[in-house]
């Protein structure tokens, strides 16, 4: 399955400047943001944000119970998927620390929106997410760009055969109807690594206390699910809400993610590994223009240059911290990276287009 370029819940990442930024380009951005009081958290912001959610999915469950065995109760999923993404990209900024700076209730805020509410292992994801944010779309380092269903290079496309090589000669236009399989593929993925005992390839294993723990959220979250489904609806009803539900979620995150990386800069050992933490990360991201609604529908990684350069920035002070970032870029002489939502999907599905084009034409 595709996985996501930017995902919903990671570790807090230590700012990789800070305490040695010196004379570096990013020193005085740095003093700058910091000074404003950028990095502050907004942990009222996110209360309410939280309250929110969880009355919508009361209000949900609630409808749910009223309709009962009704086809109608279908119209409910659309819903509760919106609700599900706002719910991952609350775990995706409390794994930042932009909740709160408080790495025990930071995790339990993640625990409970990724293993319980998602049925996604937090740990699992904070190794992959962790080493995306290290080295964003170098083609040896980051495990989103690394060959899996979907290819991101030229070079990765050597080898595919049978279903593969098909899929990679049409993954632009494949893109989205796969990402329908997101969710359930962030499921699978995060359930393998909790209950066989490796969270990454680089992990040597899940300490077993917090196995235990995800593995129990999990197992709740699959228990609750299937039992509100079955007891809301029969069985048919059940089986296409899921379906509805679990396909738009990942569409939704799809929509979220494409935009952030594909088709930027991809480093490799031989381009790139001289670069600093500004360029590595500014060069490898695209940001995406709009208003509040393209805030909403985003969760705030519409602002994916400022998130890359400051992972502990609230999501709220992103879109404040962007016009000093912009500015700096620009004394540098460093591009940055903006465009519309439309034409950012056209960029990231034309690059995935071109990438297939050897297998294409068949060299």
């Amino acid at each position: 399955m595709p996985q996501a370029a930017i995902a919903p819940i990671a570790e807090p990442i230590p700012d990789p400047v800070v305490g040695r930024a010196g004379g570096s380009d990013f020193a005085p951005l740095l003093r700058t943001v910091r000074e404003q009081g950028l990095l502050e958290r907004r942990v009222a912001w996110y209360a309410r944000g939280i309250t929110v959610n969880f009355l919508f999915l009361g209000a949900i469950i609630t409808g749910m119970a009223l309709l009962g065995p009704s086809w109608w109760t279908l119209l409910l999923a659309p819903l509760l998927a919106v609700v599900s993404a706002r719910m991952a990209f609350v775990g995706h900024d409390a794994g930042h620390s932009q909740i709160t700076a408080d790495r025990g209730r930071g995790r339990l805020v993640q625990l409970v929106h990724a293993n319980l509410l998602l049925g996604m292992s937090q740990e699992w994801w904070n190794d992959k997410h962790n080493r995306h944010h290290a080295n964003p779309n170098h083609i040896d380092k980051d495990p989103d760009v690394a060959a899996d269903i979907l290819v991101f290079t030229q070079h990765q496309t050597a080898g595919r055969s049978g279903l593969r090589r098909w899929l990679t000669c049409h993954q632009a236009w494949l893109f989205f109807p796969l990402t329908t399989l997101e969710g359930i593929a962030l499921k699978v993925y995060g359930f393998r690594a909790v209950f066989s005992g490796s969270s990454g390839p680089e992990d040597d294993g899940m300490p077993t206390r917090k196995r235990v723990v995800e593995g129990l959220l999990l197992t709740a979250h699959v228990v609750a699910y299937v039992t509100l489904l079955l007891t809301t609806m029969t069985v048919g009803q059940a089986v296409v809400f899921a379906l509805i539900h679990q396909m738009l979620l990942g569409l939704h995150l799809g929509m979220a993610f494409a935009p952030n990386h594909k088709g930027m800069e991809m480093p490799d050992a031989g381009n790139g590994e001289g670069w600093g933490h500004l360029r590595r990360q500014v060069l490898t991201s695209r940001n995406v223009r709009g208003g509040m609604l393209t805030d909403w529908f985003l969760g705030g990684l519409n602002y994916q240059i400022e998130h890359h350069l400051f992972p502990s920035m609230p999501r709220p002070h992103l879109r404040l911290a962007q016009p000093l970032v912009r500015a700096h870029c620009l004394a540098l002489g460093v591009p940055y990276t903006e465009t519309g939502l439309v034409e950012s999907y056209r960029q990231a599905l034309s690059h995935m287009h071109h990438v297939g084009e050897p297998l294409r034409s068949g060299a």
